[in-house]
């Protein structure tokens, strides 16, 4: 009988020409027990993450609930965009990023906050080559998990990755403009373009197209396999030791494209709407969450980042100065309303993304139960640039949520944000005790 088998993930449909991956279904998320008379019993839907980055902390006051427990029914200024989801959400204060402080490296305290906050690592004060932090959160997990979706990771962003030169303080602009890090010298550049986000899910390609392409690589691959062997021995150990960094990334290409066979023959999920056009990083920040959830709703990948901008302002604030400007706000009140009106358009915008999670099937519940959302900054008060007392919002995830909690008052020190991530990382099936900074899991 059809009810006593279970659908794949991957199941499609064919016909007239057209093939077509199905969303979760109900029998996607059943088995049967043998054991106990052929009763169907539910299949948990994979847990999965996201993180969303904005780089230059808040107005405390303006975030900050005066009592902890339940939410109010009014809260905050930067919050008020939050009060129909207060039950999907919860707000932790006191959490510190140890390793964004400067620790005796002095200036850089943007660049140092982006490299250390999904890391837990302190960054190689450096512009030049020799960049060195940690592997990032998100990246440990898409290392344990990633070959169960078509994307191992998804990391967005409004600004392009730079890849070389100083940005801030003698640090690099790698540190700047990249949170997420497979290795700890090896950034994961993020995609700025909606367009070639959509292209990446739901893109069109024949077999023949996609095999081409890859064989493409494949050769390249080979040439550069070739070079490498032949220059290696011609350098010295200092100049071997970069080059054979360079072809641990190549490498990495290779078991990527290894990877990719498994999905060659599968088609991508139909596209929902049209593909889109590139505008602005704050016009496009609707469409980059919708993207996210898009992704995590079709399973093409668990693992997602968004980064916010340094130089995000939307235009129809009325706001004069720009966003890095405002945090460095020295008290001036119309400065100060003027990134609380800023702030609270981000977290206007999370809000809908979370919405839209809580909107969308998964299982026997919602994408939002399966996913932890988590919104927050290195940065605590975006005018001292302190990295304690983060402004950390999260959301989903099977966690008990609805009240604000301060967690640095159960404890006699700071309680690092790295304890967070290792709950976080457990969640998503990945066995570690400690990451980064971490001194045990958050309770």
């Amino acid at each position: 009988m059809i009810h006593d088998k279970v659908l794949s993930r991957r199941t499609v449909l064919k016909g007239m020409g057209v093939t077509l991956a199905l969303p979760w279904l109900e029998k996607m998320g059943m088995q049967t027990s043998w054991a106990a008379g052929n009763t169907p019993i539910a299949q948990a839907a994979p847990n999965r993450m996201a993180y969303v980055y904005i780089p230059n902390g808040v107005v405390p006051s303006a975030w900050r609930v005066a009592t902890e427990g339940a939410l109010p029914a009014k809260l905050p200024p930067i919050l008020a965009p939050l009060a129909d989801l207060t039950k999907d959400f919860s707000i932790l204060s006191g959490l510190t990023a140890d390793k964004a402080r400067a620790n005796g490296d002095g200036g850089g305290d943007h660049a140092r906050a982006m490299a250390a906050y999904l890391t837990g690592a302190q960054p190689r004060k450096t512009d030049g080559a020799n960049i060195k932090v940690g592997v990032s959160v998100d990246q440990i997990a898409a290392a344990r998990m990633g070959d169960r979706t078509r994307l191992a990771s998804l990391e967005v962003g409004a600004d392009s990755s730079k890849m070389a030169g100083g940005c801030d303080s003698g640090y690099s602009c790698i540190y700047e403009s990249n949170m997420s890090w497979r290795s700890s010298t090896q950034p994961m550049p993020k995609e700025v373009s909606p367009k070639l986000i959509f292209e990446r899910l739901f893109g069109s390609g024949t077999d023949l197209e996609r095999a081409r392409r890859d064989a493409e690589r494949k050769s390249v691959l080979d040439a550069v396999r070739d070079d490498f062997r032949e220059l290696n021995v011609r350098l010295g150990a200092d100049d071997q030791r970069k080059l054979d960094e360079y072809f641990t990334s190549v490498r990495d290409v290779e078991k990527r494209l290894e990877l990719r066979q498994r999905w060659t023959h599968l088609p991508k999920p139909a596209a929902p709407f049209g593909k889109p056009a590139n505008r602005n990083p704050v016009d496009d920040l609707p469409l980059m969450y919708e993207l996210i959830a898009l992704a995590l709703q079709t399973d093409s990948t668990r693992i997602a980042t968004l980064e916010v901008g340094g130089d995000f302002l939307p235009q129809n604030l009325g706001i004069k100065k720009d966003y890095h400007g405002l945090s460095h706000h020295g008290n001036d009140p119309e400065s100060i309303a003027s990134l609380i009106a800023l702030e609270r358009y981000q977290v206007a915008q999370y809000g809908k993304f979370v919405g839209r999670l809580a909107q969308m099937n998964d299982g026997d519940g919602t994408l939002l139960d399966s996913t932890t959302v988590l919104f927050g900054s290195g940065m605590g008060d975006a005018n001292s640039h302190r990295n304690t007392d983060l402004p950390i919002f999260l959301a989903g995830g099977g966690y008990k949520h609805g009240s604000f909690r301060e967690v640095s008052r159960e404890v006699k020190h700071k309680v690092p944000l790295c304890n967070l991530f290792v709950d976080i990382a457990q969640k998503m099936g990945v066995e570690t005790h400690a990451f980064g900074s971490s001194t045990g899991r958050f309770a």
